[in-house]
């Protein structure tokens, strides 16, 4: 064999290196554009600082022989995966491609995305995983389902370690939604991100529904009806810069702090507006993203699902350049009540900001927990619990502001003093008690209500008495339940201080293997 110069074989490795970039080739990567999707390196160039890819293994090849396989070989095997920076720090990455055999999930497609999982878990980074793929490699058979477990297992290795994020730009059917299901977020593009574990074909022929693939299983079904995925974007742009923007908000991993931020907003600034945003009658409705808007740092709030369990609000925003996590009841949506799908959706955000070291402000105007047999019957009782156990499981500073009714158990639930709460902050108009007025009057006044000539009369004037005597802050500040009493523009300040205050908190749990969630 003749000895090949070194030039040859540097062209060699060039001609290579351009046959990965090509992916499944140019007609492939046209049928790509004209569905309105970018390819894998285009999208691992939107996530990260721009020059920051490093790629890793992108000469693998699958080693299947079956079904013509053995003819169809590409480097990189239909995904393509490294590592780069956002913000200066650094995040694993994979990206399936869909010009390689569909972005199908085979044996050595899977061992590189569990590589990257590694090493993201060795390095204490971020992982993002890009999901373009028609499921799973059906030549490769059991290879392929054992590659699906093998990712699962590091999923659930890594939760609550390193933030893991999942972001659905094309099909992901089957077993393959159980990896994004298994992660912290998943950001989804309307029109081309699909999941669903059976498609509408397999759905007609069991049930004879008739559906299809965007009404089953799209980015606004799942960001608004199931809950399965925390973002919607319009466009491939706007879901990798809602991606940048959440990671800039966490630590890289949970042994240490989330990135202070830069801010020029005074930690004493008093915002007068918020005296009127909530109404003091309890009936009356309002927006608590007006409230958010005005006490956080530049009035930056980054909302996750904001189009599911929409009667709860949470989130990111900063205080003093500290990022936190914001829990709050949405008053204009049912009031606010607790019920099963923002129970679920709140305790799930507590937990994973506890994992991740970021201080927990929750903003309470609770009536209660939404009545009816659809609820109870749902499990109100067992979802409900799961939100006083993510409270009091949490170890991070805790800190809550009652904007107006805090009643009965929902109230509790919503991070009282006796379910952790470090600091308990209360406006003036904060009405905390078992239930509100009037039906509190109702009940221990019937009597009097009932024997008196004006009924109507003398139920006002009970209703008064207890509105003077229990529904306002000063009956739980006096059992040190509260805190402090605060005008509402004092709260950005008072925030701010109850978080420097509980900032070096240090809490230990019980020791055991780990707790028993509601399920």
């Amino acid at each position: 064999m003749a000895i090949k110069s070194i030039d040859e074989l540097c062209n060699g490795l060039l001609e290579k290196r351009e046959k990965v970039n090509m992916g499944g080739g140019e007609k492939a990567v046209a049928k790509q554009k004209e569905k309105g999707k970018l390819t894998a390196r285009e999208r691992i160039d939107l996530l990260l600082d721009e020059g920051s890819f490093v790629e890793i293994d992108e000469y693998v090849e699958h080693r299947c022989h079956n079904f013509g396989m053995e003819t169809k070989k590409f480097p990189g095997d239909g995904v393509v995966t490294g590592w780069g920076t956002v913000e200066g720090r650094k995040v694993y990455v994979f990206s399936q491609d869909f010009t390689v055999l569909g972005g199908s999930l085979g044996e050595m497609h899977a061992k590189k995305i569990c590589k990257v999982m590694d090493l993201a878990l060795q390095n204490g980074a971020p992982v993002v995983g890009i999901n373009d793929s028609g499921g799973a490699r059906i030549q490769e058979a059991v290879d392929s389902l054992n590659g699906y477990g093998e990712i699962f297992y590091k999923n659930t290795l890594a939760s609550g370690v390193v933030p893991q994020i999942s972001v659905i730009v094309g099909p992901t059917a089957g077993g393959a939604v159980y990896s994004p299901a298994l992660t912290d977020y998943i950001f989804m593009v309307d029109k081309t991100g699909i999941m669903h574990i059976t498609g509408p074909a397999v759905i007609k022929a069991v049930t004879g529904e008739e559906v299809t693939s965007e009404e089953l299983g799209g980015a606004k079904t799942h960001n608004s009806k199931s809950g399965n995925a925390h973002f919607f974007a319009n466009d491939e742009a706007e879901c990798f810069k809602q991606v940048r923007d959440v990671l800039g908000f966490l630590p890289s991993n949970n042994m240490c702090d989330a990135p202070i931020k830069e801010t020029s907003d005074s930690p004493n600034r008093m915002d007068m507006d918020l005296r009127n945003v909530v109404p003091t009658n309890p009936n009356k409705a309002y927006d608590v993203r007006d409230v958010i808007s005005r006490i956080v740092d530049d009035g930056r709030f980054v909302e996750v699902q904001p189009m599911w369990a929409t009667n709860m609000v949470i989130g990111y925003g900063s205080f003093g350049g500290q990022p936190v996590g914001i829990v709050a009841n949405q008053a204009n949506k049912m009031a606010g009540c607790l019920d099963i799908d923002n129970s679920d959706k709140a305790s799930r955000f507590i937990r994973h900001c506890d994992a991740f070291n970021l201080p927990i402000v929750t903003l309470i105007d609770v009536p209660g927990y939404l009545p009816g047999k659809s609820q109870e019957w749902g499990g109100i009782i067992r979802h409900g619990a799961k939100l006083l156990y993510a409270y009091s499981e949490a170890t991070v500073p805790l800190v809550s502001v009652v904007l107006r009714k805090a009643y009965g158990g929902a109230y509790l639930g919503m991070c009282a003093k006796s379910l952790g709460a470090d600091t308990v902050l209360a406006w003036p108009q904060a009405q905390i008690a078992v239930m509100g007025a009037e039906g509190a009057a109702n009940i221990i006044f019937r009597k009097e209500i009932s024997g008196a000539e004006d009924q109507q009369a003398m139920r006002q004037k009970k209703i008064d008495e207890y509105e003077e005597a229990f529904a306002n802050p000063y009956q739980a500040a006096s059992r040190g339940l509260v805190d402090k009493v605060i005008l509402p523009e004092e709260t950005r300040q008072e925030v701010i201080l109850a978080l420097r205050s509980n900032g070096t908190k240090r809490q230990a749990l019980p020791r055991k293997k780990h707790g028993v969630m509601p399920h």
